[in-house]
């Protein structure tokens, strides 16, 4: 046993198994995962990795395996093994990595059945193939892990709260656990732990906009994004990018040459392109939602503006979803959705589109001209205000 010292939790001790776990060089590439991607360009604090966090969230699935004895070393070991799978600066690469490899960051099955991991899991007759289930939710005990109100949840709401300052990291966690039970196979809520729930709702729902989906962050993700398929199509395999840490992607994007490298230059300066349109649903005129081909319209909007397409940014993102509302509550013997339990969760569920941007990036010194040709594509409402365009 051994106990390390944590900002958030205090002390953590680890098992055997954790301490084995922690020695392979997949879970130590996570000391090198910002958690937040580029988030530090927004709040200089917010440098913490996924490895921290991996930590945490092994500390909380560990007070709750009481409820799931038979399971304990699987779920364990897949609490502190659920994020193996990110790719650099976490989800700024995802949905590259996805579209090209068909898999997300809980899809880490390969990385569990073969090296050092697979060695330490079949020294402690861990199946590489159950702790995949649970680190995906497929089984009632993944479920603390990947669900609707799990301990993943519970430590990175606190922990990105504390590193980036903001003051909306106020969450119960020790009360929700303590309310979480299995009713029928489903994790659920006890009434006496809904108070916990709705505070942890709000929290989501105000990081969001602050950190999580602030427009410094979603420009910086894009350019990087952008970078990213550049070097796949130009010869960079997904599996490989997969696999890179921070340093080692940077590294690659400064010296992949042409548009990438300038990218790379531009993230490293904090030269960033600037939003030549930002707006919400209710000033768009068009169904931006069933918009599949986003290259076809950077290409559109570049050719009617006379400006090269690697400079036009499109982010539409997807439409929001707090998918903590599935959870269940349990009163009086019955299951019922934790919207019809709390009317604070209901507003929440309602007021959640008023967090959705659609961005449109370029360089400052195309930013009029693409914003006119962006505006008149997705059908802006001449009468709705936009945001004030910042220099930051």
């Amino acid at each position: 046993m051994k106990v390390i010292r944590d900002p958030i939790h205090d002390y953590i001790e680890l098992d055997e198994l954790a301490l084995a776990l922690l020695e392979t060089p997949q879970v130590q590439r996570l000391r090198r995962i910002r958690q937040l991607g580029f988030s530090n360009l927004v709040y200089p604090g917010a440098n913490h990795t996924r490895f921290e966090h991996s930590l945490g969230v092994y500390h909380l699935a560990k007070q709750m395996v009481r409820q799931v004895d038979e399971f304990q070393d699987e779920l364990l070991a897949a609490a502190l093994l659920h994020d193996i799978g990110h790719a650099p600066f976490s989800h700024a690469t995802e949905e590259v990595v996805k579209r090209y490899s068909r898999k997300s960051h809980v899809d880490v099955e390969d990385l569990l059945r073969k090296g050092e991991i697979s060695e330490k899991l079949s020294d402690f007759s861990i199946s590489p193939s159950h702790v995949a289930s649970h680190i995906k939710g497929k089984t009632p005990p993944g479920q603390i892990i990947n669900s609707e109100i799990d301990v993943d949840r519970m430590d990175y709401l606190v922990r990105d709260a504390h590193y980036t300052g903001v003051a909306f990291g106020l969450i119960d966690h020790v009360r929700l656990i303590h309310e979480l039970r299995f009713n029928e196979d489903k994790l659920v809520l006890n009434h006496g732990g809904l108070q916990a729930a709705e505070s942890l709702l709000v929290s989501r729902f105000l990081m969001h906009p602050t950190v999580y989906f602030h427009h410094v962050s979603r420009i910086a993700e894009s350019m990087c994004q952008h970078a990213a398929i550049y070097m796949i199509e130009n010869g960079l395999s997904p599996n490989s990018l997969k696999r890179m840490d921070d340093v080692e992607f940077m590294n690659e994007t400064r010296a992949a040459g042409g548009f990438a490298s300038e990218i790379a230059r531009r993230l490293d300066e904090r030269r960033l392109f600037k939003r030549a349109l930002y707006t919400g649903f209710d000033s768009i005129g068009m169904d931006v939602m069933n918009i599949s081909n986003i290259k076809r319209i950077e290409n559109e909007i570049a050719e009617s503006a006379g400006v090269e397409v690697e400079y036009v940014l499109v982010d539409i993102p997807e439409k929001p979803e707090i998918a903590e509302m599935k959870a269940e509550v349990l009163v009086n013997g019955k299951m019922i959705p934790i919207d019809k339990a709390s009317s604070l969760v209901s507003a929440l569920g309602k007021a959640q589109l008023d967090n959705w941007r659609l961005g449109v990036f370029t360089l400052p010194e195309y930013r009029e001209k693409v914003g006119e040709v962006a505006r008149e594509f997705f059908e802006v409402k001449k009468d709705t205000k936009q945001f004030k365009l910042s220099e930051i």
